[in-house]
């Protein structure tokens, strides 16, 4: 009996304090506490307004054939860096004419020594072991040939490692199965992500289906831009042909690469490596602005310029001010494939 009215008592204090924390004076007592905060959040009917934030610049419409390929397109897209142009001229100028020199000229020896040495027009077969002069031109020909080569190819290997100037833009670029992601460590802006549109959305808004995206990739033309690119799960690469824009994002590992864009517009390039089911569906685009209205874009981001300047207000809200639907999370790969 006496165990049983210690359980009663010791149940009585247990719950006492909770029930009196229940009771009508504890109420009232924190009605009492959360009136002057309700009070505090309202706004004074004559409060000024708030300041007004820095719009988006409108979405830029893509020019047919400039920055994407083009139908029956068979030599490198138009350029619009310095590095995409000399790798451009090496390739048309250079490289294609020599090759082609090159193999008639193999072509016609051939078909010379074919002719002229066969058994009917030769039944006596020459023992000639060498020929000084021939050997001195093989070997004399062919190396000028490689040098003439060399020197504008090892220029155009220096020009695409080159370090980024100390004003260079820097953007982290990171590749996720299967989007991209954009941060703006510089100016402040957080990353957002990048999502295939469908293509009734690319359609809507004038732009090629399975290149078009729902957040570009804003740039500065002509500023000097630094890519730290990476990924988060598996090798991905970075690649828009246009502006001769190629580099694997790895896993643990920060690229670089630094380019300028010379003139404003909408460059697009896709995932260069195979890196799942949905590869296929992780585009790029990139948007390149007048030097000023990448900066109204920074600022209604949130962002704060290069030189100090800061947005008078929070962030405009979605990415560049788009109108466009938000694309399906996750659900335009499955929904193309």
């Amino acid at each position: 009996m006496k165990q049983v009215k210690s359980l009663v008592l010791a149940g009585l204090l247990a719950f006492a304090p909770t029930m009196a924390m229940n009771g009508p004076a504890f109420a009232q007592d924190n009605a009492a506490v959360a009136a002057p905060a309700a009070e505090t959040v309202a706004a004074p009917a004559d409060s000024a307004a708030p300041a007004a934030t820095v719009a988006a610049p409108p979405r830029m419409k893509p020019t047919e054939g400039i920055g994407m390929p083009k139908p029956g397109e068979i030599t490198l897209q138009e350029q619009f860096t310095s590095t995409g142009k000399s790798a451009r001229w090496l390739h048309d100028v250079m490289l294609l004419p020599l090759i082609t020199l090159i193999s008639i000229l193999v072509l016609v020896l051939m078909l010379y020594v074919m002719v002229r040495y066969r058994r009917s027009a030769n039944p006596v077969p020459s023992k000639t072991s060498h020929n000084t002069f021939i050997e001195v031109i093989w070997t004399v020909v062919p190396v000028i040939i490689l040098l003439v080569i060399a020197v504008p190819s090892i220029g155009l290997l220096a020009d695409q490692y080159k370090p980024a100037p100390k004003d260079a833009l820097t953007v982290k670029v990171t590749g996720y199965q299967w989007y991209w992601g954009y941060e703006y460590p510089d100016v402040g802006v957080p990353e957002f992500v990048s999502n295939m549109l469908t293509k009734e959305q690319a359609t809507a808004g004038g732009e090629p289906f399975q290149l078009a995206v729902d957040n570009r990739l804003i740039l500065p033309a002509g500023r000097p831009v630094k890519l730290i690119i990476t990924a988060a799960d598996v090798i991905h690469s970075f690649a828009v042909p246009s502006l001769w824009v190629k580099m694997d994002a790895v896993p643990g590992r920060l690229n670089e690469k630094s380019f300028t864009i010379e003139k404003p517009g909408v460059y697009y390039g896709q995932c260069s490596e195979l890196c799942g089911a949905r590869h296929g569906f992780m585009p790029i685009a990139i948007e390149a602005l007048p030097p000023e209205q990448f900066d109204q874009w920074v600022l209604s981001q949130g962002g704060t310029l290069q030189n100090g300047t800061a947005a008078p207000d929070g962030p405009m809200g979605p990415q560049q001010g788009s109108s466009l639907p938000a694309p399906p999370s996750g659900d335009i790969g499955n929904n193309a494939l």
